[in-house]
């Protein structure tokens, strides 16, 4: 079990893992410096180019459109408030409790020429005014870290953020209903992820629906995970010895168990990576136009074209 969730143990916990060094995670990340599910539309698609697929669908989901205020939560190096300024035109912010990660994104957001339309924050999302909102948000990868018990709050504290009508994408790893706790999961919360809490896709469901969100649309991408933790690994185990140079011996074994045991699990089932699309909606009566799947992946064909 994970210690009681208090904003000081997740900071603490996050910057046991993030804030090892941006140069240690350059030596397994693509060039874009995502450290979360990537999106291979062909089977043998490389790691970099699935990457810069996955945001492009997260901004596709989120029809996100310029001039747009966009919120990411948990936001890693920035990668994607950075794409997404850059190439959709949107006003991104972003919040990551790890400060490397946020002196890394705000240095890149400056040499992309993004500075003025993308703000990069080394703090608590709880602590984000609710006072200041926005068209959509994301949380890519952050719902692991949340706590079971806190979902309820952190689901409403989103919504509060959401004007009316605004999407919502949040993207996470989960377990299936029959999952019980191993030692390589305890070996984990003591070693990788010490805030380190996952459920099931229906229960996450359930408390979005009690908090008030429409969910719109579920995608599973448990084997584009499976997938993207064997290409960090190949890549990991190509830059061995200056991670261990980095790092140090204990460490480098650690992360190199840590993903191959991802990898597995992922390919095994016991491990699932799920993007719910939600949106909130405070007018009673309301009409949208009805919205479909075609045009999100037909804009990768149009893109190949």
């Amino acid at each position: 079990m994970v210690k009681e969730r208090t904003k000081e143990f997740d900071a603490e916990a996050i910057s046991h893992h993030y804030d090892l060094s941006n140069e240690f995670y350059e030596q397994f990340l693509c060039e874009n410096m995502l450290y979360t599910c990537a999106y291979y539309r062909t089977p043998d698609g490389d790691l970099a180019q699935a990457q810069r697929d996955k945001m492009d669908l997260v901004c596709r989901k989120l029809r996100l459109s310029p001039g747009e205020d966009y919120l990411d939560i948990g936001c890693g190096w920035g990668s994607l408030a950075i794409w997404a300024a850059k190439h959709y035109g949107v006003n991104a912010t972003a919040v990551t409790l790890s400060r490397e990660q946020a002196k890394w994104g705000q240095e890149w957001a400056r040499r992309e020429g993004v500075e003025g339309r993308c703000e990069i924050h080394h703090m608590d999302y709880r602590d984000f005014p609710e006072s200041r909102t926005f068209d959509k948000i994301s949380a890519i990868g952050i719902i692991e870290h949340v706590g079971i018990a806190n979902y309820m709050s952190y689901f409403t504290s989103v919504r509060n953020r959401l004007r009316d009508g605004g999407l919502f994408l949040n993207h996470g790893i989960t377990t299936n209903k029959f999952w019980k706790p191993t030692s390589q999961n305890e070996f984990l919360l003591r070693n990788v992820f010490p805030n380190g809490e996952m459920d099931n896709i229906s229960h996450i469901q359930d408390v979005m629906e009690l908090a008030r969100w429409e969910i719109l649309d579920v995608e599973n991408l448990r084997l584009h995970y499976a997938r993207t933790c064997k290409h960090w690994y190949d890549k990991f185990e190509g830059n061995a010895a200056k991670i261990k140079e980095l790092v140090g011996e204990r460490t480098y074994r650690i992360y190199r168990v840590w993903l191959v045991c991802s990898s597995n699990a992922f390919f095994c089932n016991s491990l699932g990576l799920y993007q719910v699309l939600a949106q909130k909606y405070e007018q009673e009566y309301r009409f949208d136009p009805p919205t479909h799947r075609e045009d999100i992946y037909k804009a990768f064909l149009d893109q190949d074209a």
